[in-house]
């Protein structure tokens, strides 16, 4: 799968979690951005783990500070299976 069609399905699992409606770039953080707390980061995290069928481990979520971050470990994930 290649990094677009992981960005492609990465937007429509956040669209419900954007409540303020950011308009989403590489460089858009969870925290300052989107304001995501650690609950919705949670729900978050599952609902990407449940569309790519992966699992993000802590160490890895806590290194993933904004959107193309998370793209390119998602795209990585992919690529190894």
């Amino acid at each position: 799968m290649d990094r677009a069609e992981v960005d492609k399905r990465i937007r429509t699992q956040i669209e419900p979690f954007n409540k303020k409606g950011v308009a989403i770039e590489e460089s858009t953080t969870f925290a300052n951005d989107l304001e995501f707390d650690s609950l919705t980061v949670m729900d978050f995290v599952a609902a990407i783990e449940d569309e790519f069928d992966i699992i993000i481990s802590m160490n890895q979520q806590a290194e993933i500070e904004n959107y193309g971050q998370l793209v390119d470990a998602v795209a990585k994930m992919q690529d190894g299976q």
